[in-house]
C-alpha cells in the first residue's frame, strides 16, 4: 500500500501554552478510502525532512486550514514545513496533490498572487473546465484570479477564480475544495486522487 504523508494545521493552545499539529479525521479516512496508507507529517521542518529521507513517501498531500504567513497567517513552523515537503518531492519526482491551503501554497510557491476574494466561506458551487464538477465545497478567504507558468489552470469557479491547477511538468496539481469534507465522499474526488498518486 502506498504511503501518503499529509499535511496538518496548527493550532496554538494558549491555556497550554502549546501549538498542536491536527487535521480532521476525516482527511485521512479519505486518503484510505482513495486506497492509500495516509501518514501525518508534524510541522517541525528539520523532521518532516529527515521522515522523507527514511520513509520515501509516494505521494504527498497538502491539506487546508492555516493562511499563509506572507497572507496574515500565524504558523510559520506550518509554512517552511510544506516549502521542505515540496522541494523534496520536486526533488525525487514523488507526487504532490493540495487542496485549500494546499492550492494556495502551491501557486505561492510558483510565483502566483494571492487575493481575498468574497463568496467563497461556506458556500458550494459548480467548477467548470479539465477538472469539472456540479458542486463543491468552499471555505477560503483568499483566492487565486490568475496562475503564472508553470501553473496551468484545469478548474474555475463561477466567478473566475482559480479552482483547480496543475504544473506543466511537473506531477504537482491542487484543488479548491476539501474533498474530506463531503459525505459520502465523491466519487470523483477519489478517482482523482487514486489517479493522480497511483
Amino acid at each position: 500500500m502506498k504511503r501518503i504523508f499529509y499535511t496538518q494545521r496548527v493550532e496554538a493552545v494558549s491555556s497550554y501554552r502549546e501549538r498542536r499539529d491536527c487535521t480532521d479525521q476525516r482527511l485521512p479516512a479519505f486518503l484510505s478510502a482513495c486506497g492509500f496508507l495516509p501518514v501525518p507529517v508534524p510541522n517541525i521542518p528539520d523532521l518532516a525532512k529527515k521522515l522523507c529521507t527514511e520513509l520515501f513517501p509516494e505521494g504527498v498531500f497538502l491539506t487546508g486550514g492555516n493562511s499563509l504567513g506572507k497572507y496574515g497567517g500565524d504558523a510559520p513552523e506550518r509554512d517552511e514545513t510544506e516549502r521542505v515537503l515540496l522541494e523534496w518531492a520536486i526533488e525525487k519526482k514523488v507526487p504532490v496533490f493540495g487542496v485549500c491551503r494546499g492550492l494556495q501554497f502551491v501557486a505561492d510557491f510558483f510565483g502566483s498572487q494571492l487575493e481575498m476574494i468574497g463568496g467563497h466561506v461556506r458556500t458550494r458551487h459548480p467548477v467548470s473546465g479539465e477538472v469539472a464538477r456540479d458542486s463543491v465545497n468552499s471555505y477560503h478567504e483568499f483566492g487565486l484570479m490568475a496562475a503564472k507558468v508553470p501553473l496551468l489552470v484545469a478548474g474555475k469557479a463561477p466567478d473566475g477564480s482559480t479552482e483547480a491547477v496543475r504544473h506543466e511538468s511537473l506531477p504537482i496539481a491542487a484543488i479548491g475544495w476539501h474533498p474530506e469534507r463531503e459525505t459520502p465522499f465523491c466519487e470523483d474526488d477519489i478517482a482523482m486522487v487514486r489517479e493522480w498518486f497511483g
